[in-house]
């Protein structure tokens, strides 16, 4: 094993005397290929360029030696320090720490970033990324080759979003360049790049002042809010117990992607936004479209509001995650299985309709459950009822999907 190993973080400023006197003691250095043509790099030590991180990292635990790896920005915010330090290479490392790509980003754009989401994508985790940059009004995304701010801008389409797309931080090639997401395709960008997506209503997304990223405390609290909130008016399937036990059996979370059809009031819509997902609410009726806007409005979420007849709507939404099915029938509920989302909750006013839809979702491999939800209101002045609603509540959960 090698008998030191120091982590040096570089944004492109001169290194500090740490680093050079690493550097100068190291028998074998890894790195980049612009990391490995560094003038203060010793003449005698080895040299790894980095590829697969863990082919490196087995390589530096058989030296025999001192060695240092040189990672761009901060090498412990998504950097090569978990990999190194992970229990199959047993490597423990000193780290001279630099300015992360990400704050440098903010700083070249003069925008604060205690407010930002923070991803990273690659070719497996773009999709959640983008849900990301979906969801919330301020994001950074470390990109890389296949997942870059072309792809991020090819994935947003329908939603608009302004891209900051800062290439080769620290290197006299650095370039920021401000494009709209639907151009973004045009371009052929550099890596490393970071890419600040901006959008949204105004105050959407803004920092609370005491937490990093967005104010989990910013909403109103509860999963689901009453039903005057939206208006009154509210459909049969989007009463304030019907839409918390919806949200349960769903669980939207960061990185999901939602979609609501039959959104109605867009009540369902705008408290799974709330929860950090992306959410795409659907209804072919103009003012239930308007109404779910406005509950975006009030809560301080985004939706993408979509108008059309599902399911023909519905074909070129991308993949989601959960569904919440508030209209539409068996045609629906068809189309909505053969997407393959990993969860679909939806209702039913009779026995009859929750078989056929029960048995619908099991031909299609989901695992079903139903149950008979009755709520009672009462004025509690009296303890008279007031209210009553009955429905069959349907989820299927998609075994071989990751929940």
């Amino acid at each position: 094993m090698a008998d030191r190993v120091t982590v040096i973080g570089w944004d492109g400023s001169p290194l500090t005397a740490a680093a050079r006197a690493a550097l100068g003691a190291a028998t074998l250095v890894a790195g980049a290929a612009h990391h490995l043509e560094l003038p203060e790099l010793p003449a005698h030590a080895e040299r790894v360029r980095l590829g697969s991180l863990a082919l490196a990292a087995r390589r530096i635990a058989d030296h025999r030696g001192t060695a240092v790896v040189l990672a761009d920005g901060d090498p412990g915010f998504f950097g090569v320090v978990r990999s190194l330090r992970a229990p199959e290479f047993g490597l423990e490392v000193e780290v001279v720490p630099a300015v992360s790509a990400v704050a440098a980003a903010f700083a070249r754009a003069g925008m604060p970033w205690d407010d930002a989401q923070v991803v990273v994508a690659h070719p497996r985790t773009l999709r959640r990324a983008v849900n990301v940059c979906r969801a919330h009004a301020k994001v950074a995304v470390l990109t890389a080759p296949g997942a870059g701010p072309a792809e991020l801008g090819l994935l947003l389409d329908g939603v608009h979003r302004t891209f900051v797309i800062c290439e080769e931080l620290g290197t006299a090639r650095e370039q920021v360049s401000v494009v709209t997401s639907d151009k973004a395709a045009d371009h052929i960008w550099r890596d490393p790049n970071v890419v600040i997506v901006i959008g949204g209503p105004a105050g959407a997304g803004e920092g609370g002042g005491w937490i990093a990223g967005r104010d989990p405390g910013a909403g109103p609290r509860g999963w689901v809010q009453p039903d005057e909130t939206y208006g009154g008016g509210l459909g049969e399937g989007e009463t304030e117990l019907l839409r918390a036990a919806q949200l349960a059996r769903l669980g939207p979370r960061t990185g999901d992607l939602v979609w609501d059809i039959g959104c109605g009031s867009g009540a369902f819509a705008a408290e799974a936004a709330l929860a950090g997902a992306a959410v795409i609410a659907v209804d072919r009726d103009p003012e239930a479209c308007a109404r779910a806007e406005a509950a975006a409005r009030r809560g301080g979420v985004q939706l993408q509001v979509v108008r059309g007849d599902a399911p023909h709507v519905l074909e070129d939404l991308p993949e989601p995650d959960v569904v919440r099915i508030g209209g539409g029938g068996p045609a629906v509920v068809s189309a909505v299985a053969d997407r393959r989302p990993q969860r679909i909750v939806t209702h039913a006013a009779t026995r009859d309709a929750a078989e056929r839809v029960g048995r619908d979702l099991t031909e299609h491999g989901y695992r079903v459950q139903c149950a008979l939800l009755q709520s009672v209101e009462l004025d509690t002045r009296a303890w008279t009822e007031t209210e009553r609603s009955v429905a069959f509540l349907l989820s299927g959960v998609l075994p071989d999907r990751a929940p």
